[in-house]
């Protein structure tokens, strides 16, 4: 498989992802917890369909330390008993917030509910920040079919 276009080494996309990539660095310093971050990556970009943030997201996580267990488990959270109520509740934000489209309402109230009940308010923030972020590199991913597999940890900075 390969890319439609050079999309990466395009300078117009070079553009655009630097502030892609600055909203990603600040959201990555704040106090939502780094595992909490991964584990919102990789659900949403299992839901869109991006083999490219998934691989990375995993491969991430895994040098963060994640376990082979709870990686095998993200897209079945919601039966599986390795997460805590906390990221069940950005799990939860997350899949709602990245199928907006597929409930009239949006996200629910007793989602938003579940996560102001784990998250401060700069927390709640980032977690939100990042839900947008993530779907937008998934949507650059998937329209220009970017080839997965090949990502290194760290490969980006």
């Amino acid at each position: 498989m390969e890319s439609r276009l050079n999309y990466f080494g395009h300078p117009l996309a070079g553009k655009v992802l630097k502030h892609i990539n600055t909203a990603g660095k600040v959201v990555s310093e704040t106090t939502l917890p780094l595992t909490v971050q991964e584990l919102v990556k990789i659900r949403a970009s299992q839901i869109n369909g991006c083999g490219f943030c998934t691989d990375m997201h995993t491969k991430d996580a895994v040098a963060a330390g994640e376990t082979a267990q709870r990686l095998h488990l993200v897209a079945a959270w919601r039966e599986a008993t390795v997460f805590t109520d906390a990221e069940r509740a950005a799990l939860e934000l997350a899949e709602q917030g990245t199928r907006i489209a597929d409930a009239a309402g949006g996200v629910t109230d007793e989602a938003w509910a579940e996560a102001v009940r784990h998250f401060d308010e700069d927390q709640l923030v980032a977690l939100i920040s990042l839900i947008a972020i993530i779907n937008a590199y998934n949507r650059i991913n998937v329209i220009n079919q970017q080839p997965a597999g090949s990502y290194q940890p760290g490969q980006f900075g």
